[in-house]
C-alpha cells in the first residue's frame, strides 16, 4: 500500500475550468484584447498563468507579447477575486479523499495555480484539514513539471517517492510525477484529451476517482 497521495488541483480534483476562462476573459476586456473560448482556455491551462495569458495574448493577435504585465496585473487581481467561480469538485473526488484518510494515508495538493488562490480553492471546496499540506506556486520554486516542489512535499509528509502516488489529469503532470519518481496516474475526466493522455506515457490512466483508491491500495511497482 502507498502512503501518500499528491494531487494536481484544476483538472483532477476540481473543475475550474470556468473560474480560469472567466478571469482570463475579464482581463482581456480590461486591456481591449479579443476574448478566448471556454475550450482554448483548456487547451492553454496547466503550465501556470503566465503562460496561460502568453497563449492567449498570443491567440488575440498580440504575438510579442507587449501586453503581459498589464494582462498578469489584471488577471492576479480578477482572479484572486474569482477563483473559486463556478468549481465543483469531480464525481467521487470527496468520498474517494475521505477513503484514502481512512486508510491512513497522507494527502497534498501540488498545483500550478498561484499558492494563495490554490489554498482557497482547496480549503472552499473540501473544507480545512482535508489535505496534510497545500503548495501552489511560489516565488523561487520551479514550476512543474519541474519535480522539485512534489520532492518536497514529499519529504515534509514523511515518505520516499516510492511510497508516494502523483494524481494529474495532463502531459506536464506526468513529466513532474515520472521526475519525482513516483507512480504517476492520469485521470480521463480532465483538462485534456484521451490522446494526449496517452502520449503522455504513462501507464495508469483511471476513468473514476475509486480506482485511485484501488491503485493506493496495491502493492508498489
Amino acid at each position: 500500500m502507498y502512503r501518500a497521495c499528491i494531487f494536481d488541483l484544476d483538472g483532477t480534483l476540481t473543475n475550474t475550468l470556468d473560474s480560469l476562462t472567466y478571469s482570463v476573459n475579464a482581463a482581456m476586456r480590461e486591456l481591449g484584447m479579443p476574448e478566448i473560448t471556454r475550450e482554448q482556455c483548456r487547451l492553454f491551462v496547466g503550465n501556470g498563468s503566465r503562460v496561460l495569458l502568453e497563449k492567449t495574448l498570443a491567440a488575440g493577435g498580440d504575438e510579442k507579447l507587449e501586453k503581459l504585465p498589464a494582462a498578469m496585473e489584471a488577471y492576479g487581481r480578477i482572479f484572486d477575486e474569482n477563483c473559486t467561480y463556478r468549481v465543483t469538485p469531480y464525481e467521487g473526488v470527496p468520498q474517494m479523499i475521505e477513503e484514502l484518510k481512512l486508510k491512513g494515508l497522507r494527502l497534498a495538493v501540488l498545483s500550478n495555480k498561484p499558492d494563495r488562490q490554490a489554498v482557497h480553492v482547496v480549503e472552499e471546496i473540501f473544507g480545512k484539514g482535508k489535505f496534510d499540506l497545500i503548495r501552489g506556486q511560489r516565488e523561487g520554486v520551479p514550476r512543474k513539471p519541474d519535480p522539485t516542489a512534489a520532492l518536497a512535499i514529499a519529504s515534509a509528509l514523511g515518505v520516499t517517492p516510492g511510497e508516494t502516488l502523483y494524481i494529474g489529469d495532463s502531459e506536464v503532470d506526468a513529466a513532474t510525477g515520472k521526475a519525482a519518481g513516483m507512480r504517476t496516474v492520469l485521470v480521463s475526466w480532465g483538462f485534456r484529451s484521451m490522446d494526449v493522455l496517452k502520449a503522455a506515457g504513462v501507464k495508469d490512466i483511471v476513468d473514476s476517482a475509486r480506482d485511485i483508491v484501488r491503485i493506493a491500495e496495491g502493492e508498489k511497482e
